[in-house]
């Protein structure tokens, strides 16, 4: 397996396919999934001519069950680690759920020449949890009870998320896939249960604000309406309106895991907004 080791021992595991010339796609996963997550996405750019990067966050698929670093300051860093390692640069950075909010702190904070530009798909900036500063987000108790989910039967909550809000399954009519929801679960058991309980108050309490104000380069929004775990209305308009050049595009209907459940539609407007 290829790998990095950061300076603090961790083993960050990475995928990269396709020629060293080519410009650099990096994929970064939502919670508590794996770079696996991102298998249509990168086979299709590949197939685009693209290099095609994704790692398995700290304490998530095979790199290494983290005890400790299960933060955005240290996911940014271990980003950088790996840009520096595998020396990319011009990179489009693109981030689901809370690997979007990776994305925005890494971006904010990226070295120059090392980013192009970036895409927030479903993702978690500004902020997901209510508090003084953020009177619209989710009560804190939510994501005690995600807590107290993990540790009761991590198998069996993972196994309702998929099965239920995170691809709309629970929804009238809806097109169920039993191969998503059993590569979902099968990605989340992969990972270490202690570095996915931190995760959860890292994707919901951490807010995003400053990092999207840093970011000078184009940033494509991306977020489907009837998202039921990042709520549309509390998120995308917010995180454009922060943004110095960001660009909304809504998904009507769609759910969290809309890139899974419709890649055709997603790739396509993520292939047009690299190239423009």
């Amino acid at each position: 397996m290829a790998t990095i080791t950061t300076q603090d021992g961790t083993e960050i595991f990475y995928k990269d396919w396709g020629s060293k010339d080519a410009q650099p796609i990096v994929f970064h996963h939502g919670w508590p999934l794996s770079s696996d997550d991102w298998d249509n996405q990168m086979l299709f750019f590949l197939g685009e001519g693209y290099r095609v990067i994704a790692h398995d966050r700290r304490g998530h698929g095979r790199s290494s069950q983290t005890d400790s670093g299960n933060e955005m300051d240290t996911y940014a860093a271990d980003v950088a680690e790996l840009a520096r390692a595998l020396d990319l640069k011009n990179a489009v950075h693109i981030g689901h759920s809370t690997g979007g909010g990776e994305v925005a702190r890494y971006v904010a904070r990226a070295e120059a020449g090392r980013v192009a530009k970036a895409v927030l798909l479903g993702a978690v900036p500004p902020m997901m949890m209510r508090s003084e500063n953020n009177p619209m987000g989710l009560p804190p108790e939510l994501f005690d009870g995600f807590r107290a989910s993990l540790i009761a039967n991590r198998a069996e909550f993972y196994r309702g998320i998929a099965s239920g809000p995170f691809y709309g399954f629970n929804r009238d009519g809806a097109a169920v896939s039993q191969g998503l929801i059993d590569n979902w679960s099968r990605q989340g058991l992969m990972g270490g249960a202690k570095a996915q309980y931190d995760c959860i108050a890292a994707f919901s309490a951490t807010d995003f604000t400053e990092d999207l104000k840093a970011i000078e380069l184009p940033v494509l929004v991306m977020h489907g309406t009837d998202d039921q775990l990042v709520p549309f209305e509390n998120h995308a308009q917010r995180t454009v309106d922060l943004l110095r050049n960001g660009k909304l595009k809504s998904y009507e209907g769609l759910s969290h895991g809309m890139a899974a459940t419709h890649p055709d539609v997603i790739n396509a407007d993520l292939l047009a907004f690299i190239r423009n």
